[in-house]
């Protein structure tokens, strides 16, 4: 196994870029034999000539050249790594604000992709109620956050619009009792929707599941007891979408805002930004 050293890549890509050792030293800030023995070592190690010596200047082979390619990605991707987890600016705690129905399954991947590429910036994920996260964020405790709603109010942006569905329990019969019964947050910002559609399709129905606990709302509707409406996608898998033929009202679409992402602040924030952006679109 043969190992490239940093170093001696380096050296080599500052004498094709200056054009000779003698430049290349000064800027490297070493003597002229340093920088040529760490070229012969590398040539040495690739069994390559990679500067063709015969004329008054220095010039790459056509091994160099192919060399050079990759010499110049390993030393940024080592400048970067050693950025990353040494630069002071890069730690630190960042607050993120998102819905129960939509963390999964998209922002588990935003948390690792972020931790991978900010490991010393910890995120302090807070999973409430769209209400109660806009409240959050004016005040000030949430860097960024995400919500469900219907409009999108001045200084968020739209990730994507997607349909509500109605969600029962797996093969279940919910759906076709009426009064429909229905389990619903107590703050869910998709109630008045829900119960607007069903009363323009002349649904009766009645919530017996009000509660504050997402826990409770999968429970009542996994036995059957009631039906639930979920944004498309993020149904968790004891559950599934009901396929009621036209018995049900079609649910609107809900947008999935970002909020506290339009002004550029920092390099962090907005990295994740941008990786909640990517996810989403």
């Amino acid at each position: 196994m043969r190992n490239l050293d940093i170093t001696t890549l380096r050296s080599f890509v500052a004498v094709a870029d200056s054009g000779g050792v003698t430049r290349a030293a000064g800027f490297l800030h070493l003597t002229q034999s340093a920088v040529s023995m760490q070229l012969k070592r590398l040539e040495d190690l690739l069994g390559l000539e990679l500067l063709d010596r015969s004329g008054r200047t220095i010039a790459l082979t056509a091994s160099g050249e192919q060399v050079l390619t990759y010499a110049r990605r390993m030393i940024a991707l080592n400048d970067e790594m050693i950025g990353r987890l040494t630069d002071q600016a890069h730690e630190g705690v960042i607050t993120l604000g998102v819905p129960h129905d939509i963390v999964y399954p998209t922002i588990p991947q935003v948390l690792k992709q972020f931790k991978s590429a900010f490991p010393r910036v910890r995120v302090q994920l807070e999973s409430s109620y769209t209400r109660t996260l806009k409240d959050a964020f004016a005040k000030g405790t949430c860097d960024l956050i995400m919500t469900t709603e219907t409009a999108l109010d001045t200084g968020g942006e739209t990730l994507c619009t997607k349909p509500l569905v109605w969600i029962g329990a797996q093969g279940g019969a919910a759906w076709r009792q009426r009064p429909l019964k229905l389990a619903f947050g107590r703050f869910c910002t998709f109630r008045p929707n829900v119960v607007e559609a069903l009363d323009r399709h002349g649904v009766k129905w009645d919530v017996i599941v009000e509660t504050e606990s997402d826990r409770t709302i999968e429970a009542t509707v996994s036995a059957d007891l009631a039906v639930h409406a979920m944004i498309e996608g993020t149904e968790p898998p004891h559950l599934e979408r009901v396929s009621h033929h036209g018995a049900l009202p079609n649910l609107p679409g809900q947008n999935i805002n970002l909020y506290g992402a339009l002004s550029t602040r920092n390099t962090v924030h907005d990295s994740l930004a941008t990786m909640i952006r990517d996810m989403f679109a």
